[in-house]
C-alpha cells in the first residue's frame, strides 16, 4: 500500500452558513424544533432569512468544517463537495482553499444555487439549523475522484449525504474505492433526525463494513439504537466491532471498541457561545490524531480541544490555529 498523499479526505455538503443569534420564542413562532436540522426549500429559506435578525455569513457544511479543522491541526486534507458557480459557491471555494485544503470539485454551471444553512443560535448556545441543499443535491458518483480517494488515509463521509440519492451513490462509491486501496472510511451520523430517517441503512453501513469508524453524539447514538439510555446504546455500539467516538457535550466523549470503552473529559471553557460545529471539530481532532498513529485517548483529547475552541465563538470553523493550541496543551 502506497504512502497516502492526504491524511483526511472529506465528502460532504458544501454549504454557506448564515448564522443569527435569536430567542426561543422566535423558534416557536417559526415552528422550528430546537436543536435539530430541517431540510427546507428555496422559498422557505428566503422567507426565514427575511425574518432573521442580523447575520454572520461563514462557509460551512459538516464534513467541510471537519476538514478545515483537520487542516488547522496541520493535517494534509482534501474535500469533495458540490457548489454552483455563483457568488456563494465562489466564496465557499475561496474559503476552503485558503485553509490549504485541496478542493477541485467542478462547480455546477446551472441548476439550483449553492446550498445555504440558516443557523439560529439561542442564548444557551444551542443551534437550530434549516438547510436548503441546492447544488449539494447534484453531487454524484462522477464527482468522486478515485485517485484522490486512493491517495487519502481516511475518507470521512457525512450522514447528511444520505438525503440526496445521487450523493448516496457517491458515498458508497468512495467507500468501495477507499477499501480497495486499503484505506479507512469514517462516517458521522450528523443529526438525530437524520438517523431517524435512515436508521436501518446506517446500521447496514456499519454491519456490512462500508465504514470502519463512526462518530456520533449521545442523542444520535440513542436514536440509532432506539433507546433512551446511553449505556445501552454504547453496549450496542461495542458489539458492532467498529471504532466509535461518541460525544456527550460537557461530559466529554467515549471511545468505543470491542475490547474497551474509554471516557475522555471535555476541555474547560470560559464561555459557551455557539455549539455549531462542536461535533465537526471533535471529528477533526480525532481524525488528525488517528491519521498520525496517535493512541485513541490522545485522538479524543485532540477532538475535545478542537470542540472547546469552536464553541466559544460564533461559527463552525476555528478562529485560532489548532496546531498551536494543541502544542500549548501538550498534545
Amino acid at each position: 500500500m502506497s504512502t497516502p498523499k492526504y491524511d483526511v479526505l472529506g465528502l460532504g455538503n458544501a454549504i454557506v452558513d448564515i448564522i443569527s443569534m435569536t430567542e426561543d420564542d422566535f423558534l416557536a413562532k417559526e415552528g422550528l424544533q430546537k436543536g435539530g436540522m430541517m431540510l427546507i426549500d428555496e422559498a422557505r429559506a428566503d422567507k426565514l432569512y427575511g425574518a432573521m435578525a442580523s447575520t454572520t455569513i461563514i462557509s460551512g457544511g459538516s464534513a467541510a468544517n471537519t476538514i478545515v479543522g483537520a487542516a488547522s491541526f496541520g493535517a494534509r486534507t482534501a474535500f469533495i463537495g458540490k457548489v454552483k458557480s455563483d457568488d456563494s459557491g465562489k466564496a465557499f471555494a475561496h474559503d476552503i482553499r485558503a485553509m490549504k485544503v485541496h478542493f477541485e470539485t467542478a462547480p455546477a454551471k446551472d441548476g439550483p444555487a449553492t446550498a445555504r444553512c440558516l443557523v439560529l443560535v439561542t442564548p444557551d448556545g444551542e443551534r437550530t439549523m434549516n438547510t436548503y441543499l441546492g447544488a449539494c443535491q447534484n453531487l454524484g458518483p462522477d464527482d468522486v475522484d478515485a485517485d484522490l480517494v486512493r491517495a487519502s488515509a481516511i475518507t470521512y463521509l457525512e450522514g447528511y449525504l444520505w438525503d440526496p440519492p445521487a450523493a448516496k451513490e457517491a458515498f458508497v462509491k468512495a467507500s468501495e474505492i477507499a477499501h480497495a486501496a486499503g484505506r479507512q472510511v469514517a462516517l458521522t451520523l450528523s443529526d438525530p433526525f437524520c438517523v431517524g430517517r435512515y436508521r436501518s441503512e446506517f446500521l447496514d453501513l456499519i454491519r456490512n463494513k462500508t465504514v470502519d469508524i463512526v462518530f456520533a453524539n449521545q442523542h444520535e447514538l440513542k436514536s440509532l439504537y432506539e433507546t433512551a439510555d446511553l449505556d445501552t446504546a454504547i453496549d450496542a455500539l461495542r458489539n458492532e466491532d467498529i471504532l466509535g467516538a461518541v460525544t456527550a457535550s460537557e461530559k466529554g466523549s467515549i471511545v468505543v471498541t470491542r475490547e474497551q470503552t474509554q471516557a475522555v473529559p471535555a476541555f474547560p471553557i470560559e464561555q459557551l457561545v455557539d455549539t455549531t460545529g462542536a461535533g465537526d471539530l471533535y471529528a477533526a481532532g480525532f481524525l488528525t490524531g488517528l491519521s498520525q498513529g496517535r493512541d485513541l485517548q490522545t485522538c479524543a483529547r485532540l477532538g475535545a480541544l478542537a470542540a472547546s475552541e469552536v464553541i466559544q465563538h460564533v461559527g463552525a470553523r476555528p478562529q485560532r490555529s489548532l496546531a498551536v493550541l494543541a502544542n500549548d496543551n501538550g498534545l
